[in-house]
C-alpha cells in the first residue's frame, strides 16, 4: 500500500499511512485522492510544490480529531488569547509583561544566554540575555514544527515568542532611569556599570538616548508576533472543528 497523501509505503493493509496518520478511507470520501488513483510509482518521490510545503507544515491537522483534546486546544487558546490581549493594551510604563508568572519562565534562560554567549565577549554576553529568552521558543516552535508536526503548539510558541518581546519592553525602557529592580532586589542605579544589561548594550553602541524609541519598537513587534499567532491558531482551530 502507498499513501495518497505523502507517497510512504508499507508492506501491511493497515486503514492508516504509519508515517502521516491518515485515514485512507477517511481521505478518499473527501475526494482528495485514492489509494488506488494517481499513486506515485515506485521508488518514485511525488512531486510537491513549495506552497504545498508551506501547507502541510503550518496549516495541517489531524485526520481525526478526539473531541476532548480538541476542547483542551480551545481552552489554552481562549486563555492565551485573553493573556495577550492584556499585555497588548497595557503601557509600557506598567511593564505588566515583566510583571507577572511569564517573566518567571522567561528569566532561566535569559540567565543561560549570559553564559551561553559569554565566548563571544562582553557586548554579546549583556545581549545575550535577551537573545537566550528569544531563542527558546523558536526552538521549540521548530520542534513542534518539525518534529512533533504540532503547527498549532508552534502557533502557541509563537505566541511565547511575542511574550518575551513584551517582556524585555521594560529592560530596554529603563536604560537611562535605571529604577528598574534586578535580580538581587537592587535597583539599576545601585549596581555597577554593566550588570544593568540594556544600559550596557546602549550605552555601547552609542544609542542610549533612543532608550524609549527601541522599547517602543520591541513591544510593537510583540505585538505583531502575538496578533500572528492569534489568527494562525485561530485558523487551525476552526479548521479541526470541522473535522469533529
Amino acid at each position: 500500500m502507498i499513501c495518497p497523501k505523502c507517497g510512504f509505503k508499507q508492506d501491511d493493509g493497515g486503514a492508516e499511512c504509519a508515517r502521516c496518520g491518515v485515514i485512507f478511507g477517511k481521505y478518499v470520501k473527501k475526494g482528495q485522492a485514492s489509494p488506488e488513483k494517481d499513486v506515485p510509482e515506485e521508488g518514485v518521490r511525488p512531486k510537491t510544490s513549495f506552497g504545498g510545503i508551506i501547507k502541510e507544515f503550518l496549516f495541517s491537522t489531524e485526520a481525526e480529531t478526539n473531541s476532548l483534546y480538541f476542547a483542551g486546544r480551545v481552552i489554552l487558546f481562549i486563555f492565551v488569547f485573553i493573556w495577550g490581549c492584556v499585555m497588548i493594551i497595557s503601557p509600557i510604563k506598567e511593564g505588566y509583561a515583566h510583571n507577572n508568572f511569564m517573566h518567571l519562565v522567561n528569566l532561566p534562560f535569559h540567565e543561560a544566554g549570559h553564559i551561553f554567549f559569554r565566548p563571544f565577549g562582553e557586548w554579546i554576553t549583556s545581549l545575550g540575555g535577551t537573545l537566550g529568552q528569544l531563542l527558546m521558543p523558536m526552538i521549540c516552535l521548530a520542534v513542534f514544527l518539525l518534529k512533533v508536526r504540532n503547527p498549532f503548539g508552534a502557533s502557541m510558541c509563537l505566541w511565547w515568542f511575542g511574550e518575551n518581546f513584551m517582556d524585555i519592553t521594560p529592560y530596554i525602557d529603563d536604560a537611562r532611569s535605571l529604577s528598574l529592580p534586578l535580580i538581587g532586589g537592587n535597583i539599576g542605579k545601585e549596581v555597577p556599570y554593566g550588570v544593568h544589561d540594556w544600559e550596557y548594550i546602549l550605552n555601547e553602541i552609542g544609542l542610549i538616548q533612543y532608550d524609549h524609541t527601541i522599547a517602543k519598537a520591541s513591544f510593537t513587534l510583540g505585538t505583531i508576533i502575538m496578533l500572528v499567532s492569534f489568527i494562525w491558531g485561530g485558523y487551525l482551530l476552526l479548521r479541526q472543528y470541522k473535522d469533529l
